[in-house]
């Protein structure tokens, strides 16, 4: 029974990261395959694009600390939550989060994952494992790049603590 009341959160929460994380989509031409001689990006390119940035959203934003490959987010979608755990990459091209997320109505856990492949000057990313390949960043950079959301620094951590006090049971 208690398996059946994290669904609905569970899906909330992956409802909440995918349509933050993906606002900007309606612009960007999308595709079911990559990229034709489009390469994967190395664990290296990953971390280098992602670590120590955060990711802002439409309503939130993660972030991808270095150190202990910490994973912190908050979203006010819906009454709002908050995650927290781990990211890493794999070969080829993956980058991926784990995370337990925390709302009003109980936690969950959650494994997001999207994958990146680069052809020439253009990084294209794909949501695992139904999205759709698009460009995520151009060079030169387009107003419509989703990377453009990527900024260098933590912009997550303190609504995050913010987020977790609201939410807290003890309030």
């Amino acid at each position: 029974m208690r398996k059946f009341r994290k669904l609905p959160l569970l899906c909330t929460i992956i409802a909440a990261i995918g349509a933050s994380t993906f606002n900007a989509d309606a612009a960007q031409s999308k595709m079911a395959k990559p990229p034709a001689m489009s390469e994967p990006l190395t664990s290296k390119d990953l971390v280098k694009l992602y670590g120590n940035h955060s990711w802002i959203w439409k309503d939130g934003a993660g972030y991808f600390a270095v150190k202990q490959r910490e994973f912190k987010a908050w979203t006010r979608e819906g009454a709002g939550s908050y995650g927290t755990g781990h990211w890493f990459v794999t070969d080829p091209g993956k980058l991926c989060f784990k995370a337990m997320w925390y709302a009003k109505s109980g936690k969950a856990d959650a494994l997001t994952c999207f994958s990146h492949r680069k052809k020439g000057n253009t990084i294209f990313q794909k949501r695992e494992p139904n999205g759709e390949w698009y460009a995520f960043k151009t060079s030169p950079g387009s107003a419509s790049d989703e990377y453009r959301k990527v900024q260098a620094g933590d912009y997550a951590t303190a609504r995050f603590d913010r987020m977790r006090m609201k939410l807290s049971p003890t309030r």
